[in-house]
């Protein structure tokens, strides 16, 4: 690779570095790591390697994490499309694998975008609790929403909020905390050499200035003996030691914990923040010590117990038309229907989390809970995310198709399929397309013809 690095930069990390400079320049003419993540949620790592077409080798920081060749396209695959896998940068992947997430904990990811962590954080709490996945930005927070639709979550509350904001509305609520921090991104230069071209000397002290609001944000968002971790994919000292040894100084209550170490891990460097030895505790990764681009992370613990949080309790009240035309559609399916967690919004329907705020009023948000489908005239039809939600065997109708089947293809595409009468033994109506026995999608079958009702968004081009 030929990389064109900025002469500022280099200086400082040649400074930083030292006889090690040589080594880390060298990094950049290697190639980048492609690698993937498996939804455990969906999949064991077992069953995956089992179905997997592709040329993959672990990570050996990362449980569920593989890398793959260069000659793979797992993209196009319907897998992909199945949610099975998350296509996520090595060192990436480590933010959210070193926060121990627990079933039925309140996690928020504050920093979302585009769902690499917050996929991650929602397979580990399987289902319980609840997942806040927030990005400031509404466009951004839109793919998120998507990537956490595709990986079948259904207890999450996506929203577009300032830290602040969210501050106001969740003081010390959550049991973890990633904060993924928006930075300067030297960590991605080779990654992505347009990163490049944004970058500027002063960038670092900008970013670092942000971060600290962040950070402050988080931790008042925090429980007492809640556990918050910060990370950004940058080298500069300003918003890695500068930031830590910053909540050190200003919040007391928080401890600074040794991350589990792997072979290539580097420590945070004292001398490069306020000299608190505690900052060896943080962990960095350099590109000329791991296979995977720049990060950097620093876990924390908020002193104290925690304490008991007031949680939303479903009594949605719903029209005896809407309930019949629910219970129609999951008659002989596995799905167990609580009506009470059911809330209907301009004929669209919603099944809320098990545990969650008293009220979403008042926030901006996008999704709150799994999204089940919208109630028409006599009829109601199944949204994309109840799909994703779904086991292989939860519906009654369901047309299993192969990867060789070009069928699939053609059906995340969009295009109607021809089905067989064995296909068709269970008559028309809606059926779960799946692949290797994972959701897809629906269709809904008419005559010989299953209609397509992959939604024109998600479909391949």
């Amino acid at each position: 690779m030929n990389i064109q690095l900025p002469q500022a930069f280099l200086s400082r990390m040649e400074k930083m570095l030292g006889d090690e400079f040589p080594d880390f320049l060298e990094s950049y003419q290697a190639p980048r790591q492609f690698a993937l993540r498996v939804n455990t949620a969906k999949i064991s790592v077992e069953k995956f390697l089992e179905l997997s077409p592709f040329h993959l080798a672990p990570i050996p920081w990362i449980k569920n994490g593989f890398f793959y060749s260069s000659q793979d396209r797992p993209s196009r695959h319907p897998y992909y499309q199945a949610g099975l896998y998350y296509l996520q940068e090595p060192s990436a992947m480590t933010p959210a694998s070193c926060l121990p997430v627990q079933p039925g904990e309140r996690v928020l990811d504050l920093c979302a975008a585009p769902g690499g962590k917050a996929t991650e954080l929602g397979s580990r709490l399987k289902g319980k609790g609840l997942l806040v996945a927030n990005d400031i930005s509404a466009s951004r927070a839109k793919a998120l929403m998507r990537n956490l639709e595709l990986w079948g979550i259904t207890n999450a509350l996506v929203t577009t909020e300032t830290p602040r904001h969210l501050s106001e509305v969740f003081p010390e609520y959550f049991d973890k905390i990633l904060i993924d921090a928006p930075c300067s991104g030297e960590g991605m230069f080779r990654k992505d050499p347009d990163v490049v071209k944004t970058w500027e000397e002063s960038r670092p002290d900008y970013f670092s200035t942000l971060q600290k609001e962040i950070a402050s944000q988080g931790i008042s968002m925090l429980q007492p003996g809640g556990m918050l971790l910060y990370s950004t994919c940058t080298f500069s000292p300003q918003e890695n030691e500068e930031v830590v040894s910053y909540i050190l100084e200003n919040f007391p209550q928080m401890e600074l914990l040794r991350i589990t170490g792997y072979e290539g891990f580097s420590k945070g460097r004292p001398q490069w923040g306020n000299g608190d030895s505690r900052l060896e505790n943080c962990v960095r990764i350099f590109p000329h010590h791991m296979a995977g681009e720049g990060h950097f992370l620093a876990l924390f613990k908020k002193e104290g117990t925690s304490h008991s949080i007031a949680l939303s309790s479903p009594s949605s009240k719903i029209e005896k038309s809407s309930k019949k035309l629910l219970e129609g559609f999951f008659m002989g399916s596995s799905v167990s229907l609580d009506l009470s967690r059911i809330e209907i919004r301009g004929g669209h329907v919603y099944c809320l989390p098990e545990a969650g705020p008293e009220s979403v009023k008042g926030l901006k948000f996008l999704r709150w809970g799994l999204y089940l489908g919208e109630l028409k005239k006599n009829r109601f039809e199944p949204g994309q995310p109840l799909a994703m939600a779904l086991s292989g065997t939860a519906y009654p109708r369901i047309l299993d198709l192969a990867p060789s089947d070009q069928r699939a293809e053609r059906y995340l595409k969009g295009e109607t399929l021809l089905l067989s009468e064995e296909e068709l033994s269970k008559g028309p109506g809606w059926y779960l397309v799946c692949i290797s026995g994972y959701p897809l999608g629906w269709g809904k079958a008419t005559g010989n013809l299953l209609k397509n009702k992959y939604p024109s968004g998600w479909r391949l081009t």
